[in-house]
């Protein structure tokens, strides 16, 4: 007869014959795209670097026109296989050090001979896992004394990008499918002009490889020191511009400080002498040069870190030519289906001005270029909303006050350095008011300075910076908002003026001063969810919250499956952000899914739902923290999950947990795993908070949970995830070649195994506090 801990274990190792991991998130990921981009009606072969790459099958881009088809593979090296191509590339330079410099032309330069003699090499090496170019690159690492390796990129995948004729340019995001699931979105910009990508033969001299019409697109990747130099032809008169994009391509590097590749750019003339130096636009990292030609000639533009530094993340691309490139728009929006008059200026735009007509989708900002085809500027922001609007009057300031009525957005500019634009309100004692600026958000270089005074002239509050979390791309928030309870009748006064005391036509704002308008955003991270059918596993919400809201928040799935299930979907009352569960559904699917995550809200009576945006949470320079909009959020189904089990939380209301009590909550589960040996540990549980222990019970098992009243905060609420393992215990007869001629029966062989059910469904819960304890009692 079997014993019944013979049959727990049977069970548990059948339901558990394909272990899970826990946490979904830490699976593969991009960290660079080299080139980051291509032509239009072109198919151009990239290198993706990552890591956890292996078993890739396929990438995906998003939009239409672009399609991408895996070449290669190429794994972290070994130190025989780094010996072998190090020994591979002394033959080739050895090869091509006996070529006349005159006859280094065709098939006799470097990169001819790579791809000639590398295709044999890598036939009989199954270490040369990689592309001809890639193997060039690797040569330019392997001289290097200073490369530092990176786990984090030290996998590449090639592949090869067909971009259609008729493929829109602009900036997609590229993803790849891998046995594990589906990588982070990593920027791959389509481009109308030409390519060109840097010779990596490391010399001093500048490449002069680039075709002499322009405009073309260079790309590059800066290593350790490195400083890349290209040759150009230009004529008299033409108006060059420049512009690179780094910092665009990969926002954050989370091991680099200032947490970016900080270029800067040089350009000289056929002396050497330099004509035009920048390492920024204004207040954005990647740099732009601007530069009329004052005669023929040839020409060096030079591209390097600005402190030396060097990766193959360090990826870039210059657009160079007589480009349409808009450095300043007014007003910066306008009111959403209205046709709005804009004016522009830049470098050699077509037109000073256009008319930009949103649609009717409610408030926002929407991008907008001027031009087409290959006359296609760069896009601008332009925000849009239903509050009325009108163009600040001058002369407007302390001496000739502009009087306004609430609500109102009002577009204007700080003309001169030391300027101050003052506008006049009637506001009534308890009125909530919200004065806020868009001006840094829109590619103005105000920083911004708003202050607020009674009708007694006294300050009632001032404001310089205001931190907007859903601007993941910004590091300093320059934007003022100032929100005050009016005091009294009478009149006010807002006061808005540059924190640095500039000025200029660039300077221009939109002030928006009305009553509170509560209102919120969402972002879901992380954009990409792998896991197997029936999985559950953790998913993180944060509410933007705005002009006061501070209510619950209702989430809800949207275009998927019914058998897709969020735990704990609520953001409570005023919080900022929730941990929750998505269970995703038994299906087979071999390609991405795209959802949708929604949260309702009711807000003065009537009910608001907006849509969650997908976003990556990315580190800046070992510290910092940002939310980084993506396009997509995508769950992919890495297989069937061959455990059967279903959990789920049978109590309806949230658990009370009160400190120094206990605190209970039931799930269901298989009878054959409550006989054996459950684990439960929270993970990312609030101070205090622990599970005590786990109990059996005929419908499943309940948790026991212990509140610590040193550490426990009364007022909290959210959800607790635990994360579940169990032990199984079985045994077996070692195999012995001698086994059939030995009479005795040899000894089992008892092992135990530690398998993990991954994440269980999301357990609301609320703190409170303990009406017995002293701080209470006196309170009361």
């Amino acid at each position: 007869m079997t014993s019944p801990s013979r049959c727990v274990a049977i069970f548990l190792l059948a339901i558990f014959a394909a272990p899970h991991v826990a946490h979904a998130q830490e699976g593969p990921h991009i960290g660079y795209i080299y080139p980051a981009g291509g032509q239009v009606g072109t198919m151009v072969e990239v290198s993706v670097g990552g890591q956890s790459l292996s078993g890739v099958t396929s990438a995906t881009v998003s939009g239409q026109g672009v399609k991408a088809k895996l070449i290669s593979y190429a794994g972290p090296l070994s130190s025989d296989q780094l010996s072998a191509l190090s020994s591979r590339i002394r033959q080739l330079e050895s090869q091509y050090a006996r070529i006349p410099e005159h006859l280094r032309t065709g098939g006799n330069t470097y990169e001819s001979l790579v791809i000639d003699g590398f295709k044999n090499y890598a036939k009989k090496q199954k270490a040369a896992r990689m592309t001809p170019r890639e193997f060039l690159a690797l040569r330019e690492r392997l001289r290097d004394p200073k490369r530092q390796p990176n786990a984090q990129i030290a996998e590449t995948v090639a592949l090869n990008i067909t971009i259609a004729p008729d493929a829109k340019p602009g900036r997609r995001e590229l993803r790849l499918q891998t046995s594990s699931g589906v990588t982070n979105p990593m920027v791959i910009d389509i481009s109308p002009h030409k390519e060109y990508i840097e010779n990596e033969r490391g010399e001093k001299a500048p490449d002069t490889g680039l075709s002499k019409t322009l405009p073309v697109v260079i790309n590059g990747q800066i290593l350790p020191g490195d400083i890349d130099r290209f040759e150009f032809t230009a004529r008299k008169g033409m108006k060059l511009v420049a512009v690179v994009s780094a910092r665009q391509l990969i926002p954050y590097l989370a091991d680099a400080v200032p947490g970016w590749f900080q270029a800067s750019l040089k350009l000289s003339d056929a002396s050497g002498k330099e004509v035009a130096y920048t390492d920024d636009f204004r207040f954005h990292p990647d740099p732009v040069i601007q530069y009329e030609v004052p005669a023929d000639g040839k020409y060096v533009l030079e591209i390097k870190d600005s402190i030396y530094r060097g990766r193959e993340d360090f990826v870039y691309r210059i657009t160079l030519g007589e480009l349409p490139f808009i450095t300043g728009m007014f007003p910066l929006g306008g009111p959403v289906g209205v046709k709005t008059p804009v004016k522009l200026t830049g470098w050699n735009l077509p037109a000073d001005s256009l008319i930009v007509t949103p649609k009717d989708r409610g408030s926002g900002v929407v991008q907008v270029t001027l031009g087409q085809g290959k006359g296609t500027s760069n896009a601008m922001p332009f925000s849009v909303d239903t509050l009325p609007e009108r163009n600040e009057a001058e002369p407007n300031d302390k001496s000739s006050v502009q009087a306004i009525t609430l609500p109102l957005i009002i577009n204007g500019r700080i003309d001169k350095p030391g300027d101050w634009d003052v506008f006049r309100f009637k506001g009534k004692k308890g009125d909530q008011v919200v004065a806020e600026v868009l001006a840094r958000r829109l590619e103005s270089p105000l920083d911004s300075l708003l202050k607020l005074t009674g009708p007694d002239g006294r300050l009632l509050t001032v404001n310089d910076d205001y931190e907007d979390k859903g601007a993941g791309l910004v590091t300093h928030h320059a934007d003022s908002r100032i929100s005050a309870t009016l005091p009294a009748d009478g009149e006010y006064l807002v006061h808005l003026g540059d924190t640095q005391h500039k000025g200029g036509e660039a300077y221009g704002y939109r002030l928006r001063v009305s009553l509170r308008r509560p209102d919120f955003e969402l972002r879901v991270v992380p954009s990409g969810i792998n896991a197997r059918s029936g999985m559950t596993l953790p998913i993180t919400v944060f509410a933007l919250r705005k002009d006061g809201y501070d209510g619950p928040i209702a989430l809800a799935l949207k275009g998927v499956p019914q058998s897709f299930e969020l735990g704990g979907g609520d953001i409570p009352a005023g919080q900022d952000k929730i941990r929750l569960t998505l269970t995703v559904s038994r299906i087979t699917r071999s390609t991405p899914l795209n959802m949708r995550l929604v949260g309702t809200a009711e807000i003065n009576g009537r009910s608001v739902s907006r849509q969650a945006r997908p976003a990556e949470d990315m580190m800046q320079a070992f510290l910092y923290r940002h939310l980084v909009p993506v396009q997509d959020w995508v769950v992919t189904i890495t297989g069937e999950r061959r455990s059967k089990i279903n959990f789920a939380v049978l109590d309806e209301k949230p658990v009370r947990l009160i400190p120094g009590r206990p605190a209970y909550t039931r799930m269901s589960a298989p009878q054959g795993l409550l006989n054996s040996k459950l684990k439960l540990t929270l993970s990312q549980p609030p101070k205090g908070v622990k599970i005590k222990q786990v109990h059996p019970d005929q419908q499943g098992f309940k948790i026991e949970f212990e509140i610590d009243e040193k550490l426990a905060k009364p007022g909290e609420k959210g959800n607790l995830i635990a994360i579940g393992t169990v032990e199984v215990k079985s045994s077996y007869y070692p195999v012995s070649k001698t086994r059939k001629k030995s009479k005795k029966k040899p000894k089992r062989i008892k092992v135990t195994k530690v398998i993990s059910l991954g994440a269980l469904p999301a357990i609301p819960f609320e703190l409170l506090p303990n009406p017995n304890t002293p701080t209470t009692q006196a309170s009361k």
